[in-house]
């Protein structure tokens, strides 16, 4: 059952060693983050999952404890694990969301429970999205959810997908119902225009939607701006 669930953007500028000089800008963000994930531990989960973007495929990949990422392909000499457990290497290596995600929780210092991920594609479906969060919210009678993913990237000129009108009211509706834990809002959220606005993360919290099930947890918004044109969102569920 899902006890708990954070919510965090994912873009490799969150860590101060991608974003240079521009780190201060998201100051902010990483300190809502590290609120995030001490409200997760709060709970004292048996199991983490986290979830987040990935390339597309037929259906989710799973990354054991202790798979590796890396930040080499920004120009850092940076990497990382996820959770405590050593993995095999050379074996399968985090997408950059999960990475961003393994980074927090080293930064945090997590030892609350092991840590499994879970990448979905942009494809995949609403229906099967809610269907792999039943099924993650019933692996363990303590589950919590540290779910990755980015608005819309399409909220100014010089935004990676340009500016466009529909991505500030995208954006404030996607804020709201992760604010609100309004699990019907997130399990109908449109993939057609999720896609047009490069909303990361579409997939990950409509998986979320399928976990919160019948669990009646509330929510609580602690961050949501647009630097660089990018919605970023920072939410709890408890």
């Amino acid at each position: 059952m899902l006890v708990a669930a954070a919510v965090c953007p994912c873009p490799p500028l969150l860590l101060p060693e991608v974003a240079a000089g521009a780190a201060p800008e998201l100051d902010a963000a990483r300190a809502a983050c590290t609120d995030a994930l001490g409200l997760l531990a709060a709970a004292r989960p048996g199991r983490l999952v986290v979830v987040g973007p990935a390339a597309d495929r037929a259906g989710p990949e799973t990354y054991p404890e202790g798979t590796r990422g890396s930040f080499r392909g920004f120009g850092v000499d940076l990497d990382v694990r996820l959770g405590a457990a050593e993995g095999a290497d050379p074996g399968p290596r985090l997408p950059y969301a999960l990475a961003v995600a393994a980074w927090l929780l080293e930064r945090t210092g997590w030892s609350d429970a092991p840590v499994e991920g879970l990448g979905v594609g942009e494809s995949y479906p609403p229906e099967s999205c809610v269907r792999t969060g039943r099924d993650i919210a019933a692996r363990d009678d303590r589950v919590a959810l540290l779910v990755m993913g980015d608005a819309s990237a399409c909220r100014t000129l010089k935004a990676p997908g340009y500016l466009d009108e529909r991505a500030a009211p995208f954006d404030a509706e996607v804020a709201r119902a992760l604010g609100a834990a309004d699990i019907a809002a997130l399990a109908s959220l449109d993939t057609g225009p999720a896609h047009e606005l490069k909303a990361s993360g579409r997939a990950p919290w409509q998986v979320l939607a399928g976990a919160a099930e019948g669990t009646g947890l509330g929510g609580s918004l602690l961050y949501e701006d647009a630097p660089y044109g990018v919605g970023y969102v920072v939410a709890v569920w408890s």
